[in-house]
C-alpha cells in the first residue's frame, strides 16, 4: 500500500470518528416524486439517473465523434506498442551555462594578473570584494615581483582555481536537474519494457478497434460516459484500468477463495425490471464482533475483503450481455440493516477503499446503488464518501428508510424477483411458482376489496402469496363453494395485520368447486394500500 493511500486512509479516519460525534446530521436529498398522492418522504435520492442506449444511431454528433477519436487513438497505441508507455523522445541535453557572477569574476582575474599595476592603484576602492578576490589580489602582488616565466605560471594557476571554483558551483546548481531526468529516463525505461498484445482484451471484449466487434463501442462508451465524453481523460482512465488489473491480477480472480467468512456478506439474485442482474450486499455480517476482528485486523485481511469485492463484480460482469441493446451493467441492492455505525472506522474505510476503486476501473457497470434500511447516522457517513465520488456515481444513489422498502424496490424490481424478506415472493428453492403472473389491487382510504381465485375442479389445490404494502390492514381469507347451499369455509379468519409484517403464502386444497375469496379491509382515513398476489391451481392431474 502506498503512502499516498495510507495517509488518505488516516485522513478518512479521523473523519469518520468525527462523524460518529455527529451521526444526528441531516443531509438534504430531494424525495423521489411520484405520481401518486401517497409520496413515500422515507423515499429519498440525490438525483434522477437514466442509463443512455449504446446503438451509435442513438447518440449525439458530438458523442459520435468522441467515440470515433476514441478508437482511433486506443488503435494507434495498441498497433504502436504505446498503450503503456511513451513515445521515445530524445534525450534534453543539459548545457553548463556560466553565471554572470563567475564570468565577471573570471574577466577581473585576468585583468589583475595581466595588468597589476592598475589593482595596485585601484585597490582603495575594492574594499567590498570578497575574500577570494583579496588574495587574488595578493597573489597579483606576488607575482609582480617575480620573473616573467614565473608570473605566467601564476596567471594559470590563478585561471585554474577561479575555473575549479565556477565549475563546483555550476556542478551543484545542475545536480538536481540531473538528479531529476536520470528518475525520469528509469520511469521511461519501465514503460518501454510493458508490451501490448493485438488479441488485448477487457472483460472478454477485443479492445483493438480494427477487430470489429460490437461489443468494443460498448465498453469504450462506458470510459467515454464515466469522464463526460472527454477523449483525453476517458482513454487515460481506461490505460490506468488496465494498468490496475494487471497490477492486481484481477483476470485471475475469479479462482480465489476468500472462505466462508464473507459468504454470506452479498450474493446476485434474481433480475430487476430490465433483466439485469441484483446483487445484494448485506452489512449486517459485519455486526459479529469475532468475525469483524477476522475480517478487518489486519491489512493482508482488508485487503483480501477488497479483493472478494472485485470478484463479486466480475461474477456479475460474466452475466451480462455486452453489445448494443444488451444487459450491459448491475442493480447493487445494499441493506444497512444492523450495520456497524461509524465507530467502525476500518469498515468505512473499507467502503470508501471499495467505492473509489469500483468507480475508476468499473466505469457505468453498475446502472443503480440502493441503499434499504437506512439508519439516521448514514447521512453523516454518506458526507464522508461524497468527496471521492462523481457526480454521474452520487447520481445514481437512491437512499430509503425501513418503511419504505419494499415500495423503492418495486420501482426496479418485480415482485416476484424481489426475496420475500424484503416484502418480495421470490423464495429460495421454491417449488410452488415459477413465471406465475403478480397482480395488483390498490385499496383506497376507508374502503375494502376482495379479491378472487377460481377453483373450477371439483378436486384439486389452490395456493396463493400475497403483502399489502405497509399493512396495517385487516384481512381474512375463505373459500365460497359454488353450490348455493353449501357452506362458506373459513381458511384464515379475520385479524389485524401489523406493518411488519411480510408476503403470506397459504394453501386450500377444495373436495368441490367453488372459489378462493380474500378480502383486504384498509382501516386507514389517509393512506390508500398496494396489494399484489399471484396465485396457481393444481388439480390432480397436475399434482
Amino acid at each position: 500500500m502506498t503512502a499516498e493511500v495510507k495517509k488518505e486512509e488516516k485522513q478518512v479516519e479521523s473523519e469518520v470518528v468525527i462523524a460518529s460525534v455527529e451521526e444526528e446530521t441531516t443531509v438534504k436529498a430531494v424525495v423521489e416524486e411520484e405520481k401518486d398522492e401517497a409520496k413515500p418522504e422515507g423515499v429519498e435520492k440525490i438525483s434522477s439517473f437514466k442509463e443512455e442506449s449504446d446503438f451509435f444511431s442513438d447518440l449525439k454528433e458530438s458523442e459520435k465523434k468522441a467515440l470515433s477519436d476514441l478508437k482511433t487513438k486506443l488503435e494507434e497505441a495498441i498497433i504502436e506498442n504505446t498503450l503503456f508507455k511513451k513515445k521515445k523522445e530524445s534525450p534534453v541535453k543539459v548545457e553548463k551555462k556560466k553565471e554572470p557572477e563567475a564570468a565577471a569574476t573570471e574577466e577581473e582575474a585576468k585583468a589583475e594578473t595581466s595588468e597589476p599595476a592598475v589593482v595596485a592603484e585601484d585597490s582603495p576602492k575594492e574594499e567590498a570584494k570578497t575574500d577570494s578576490d583579496v588574495t587574488q589580489v595578493a597573489k597579483a602582488e606576488t607575482i609582480e615581483k617575480e620573473s616573467p616565466e614565473e608570473e605566467v605560471k601564476a596567471e594559470a594557476v590563478v585561471e585554474e582555481e577561479v575555473k575549479a571554483e565556477n565549475v563546483e558551483e555550476e556542478e551543484k546548481k545542475t545536480e538536481a536537474v540531473v538528479t531529476e531526468e536520470a528518475k525520469a529516463e528509469s520511469v521511461e525505461q519501465e514503460e518501454e519494457d510493458e508490451t501490448v498484445d493485438n488479441d488485448i482484451e477487457l472483460w472478454g471484449v477485443p479492445l483493438l478497434p480494427s477487430k470489429g466487434a460490437e461489443a468494443t463501442d460498448v465498453i469504450l462508451l462506458k470510459f467515454l460516459r464515466a469522464r463526460d465524453f472527454k477523449v483525453n481523460e476517458a482513454f487515460e482512465m481506461l490505460k490506468k484500468t488496465l494498468k490496475w488489473r494487471k497490477e492486481h491480477k484481477i483476470d485471475s480472480i475469479l479462482g480465489e477463495d476468500f472462505g466462508e467468512d464473507l459468504a454470506s456478506a452479498a450474493y446476485m439474485k434474481g433480475l430487476d425490471l430490465e433483466s439485469r442482474p441484483v446483487c445484494y450486499n448485506i452489512y449486517s455480517v459485519f455486526d459479529k464482533e469475532e468475525l469483524y476482528q477476522r475480517i478487518f485486523g489486519s491489512e493482508q485481511s482488508r485487503e483480501n475483503l477488497l479483493r472478494w469485492r472485485f470478484q463479486l463484480m466480475e461474477k456479475g460482469i460474466q452475466k451480462l450481455v455486452l453489445k448494443p441493446g444488451g444487459v450491459t451493467s448491475l442493480l447493487q441492492i445494499h441493506d444497512l440493516k444492523n450495520c456497524p455505525g461509524l465507530f467502525k472506522k476500518e469498515l468505512w474505510v473499507a467502503i470508501k477503499n471499495a467505492i473509489v476503486a469500483l468507480q475508476d476501473n468499473y466505469p457505468e457497470l453498475v446502472s443503480r446503488n440502493v441503499f434499504i434500511n437506512v439508519p439516521f447516522w448514514f447521512y453523516a457517513g454518506s458526507t464522508l464518501l461524497s468527496p471521492f465520488l462523481t457526480q454521474r456515481t452520487k447520481s445514481k444513489f437512491v437512499v430509503t428508510r425501513p418503511a419504505y422498502v419494499t415500495e423503492t424496490l418495486l420501482k426496479y424490481i418485480p415482485a416476484d424477483e424481489i426475496p420475500v424478506q424484503y416484502g418480495g415472493f421470490k423464495r429460495d428453492d421454491d417449488t410452488e411458482f415459477s413465471n406465475e403472473a403478480v397482480f395488483e389491487v390498490v385499496v383506497t382510504p376507508g374502503s375494502s376489496e376482495t379479491i378472487e381465485i377460481p377453483a373450477p375442479e371439483s378436486e384439486g389445490t389452490l395456493v396463493w402469496d400475497i403483502v399489502v404494502l405497509g399493512w396495517e390492514v385487516s384481512y381474512k381469507e375463505e373459500f365460497v363453494p359454488t353450490n348455493e347451499g353449501a357452506y362458506t369455509i373459513i381458511v384464515q379468519k379475520g385479524k389485524k395485520i401489523g406493518s411488519n409484517e411480510g408476503p403470506l403464502r397459504n394453501s386450500f386444497k377444495n373436495s368441490e368447486s367453488g372459489k378462493i375469496v380474500l378480502t383486504v379491509d384498509n382501516v386507514s382515513s389517509k393512506k390508500k394500500k398496494r396489494v399484489l398476489y399471484r396465485y396457481k391451481t393444481k388439480t390432480e392431474s397436475s399434482c
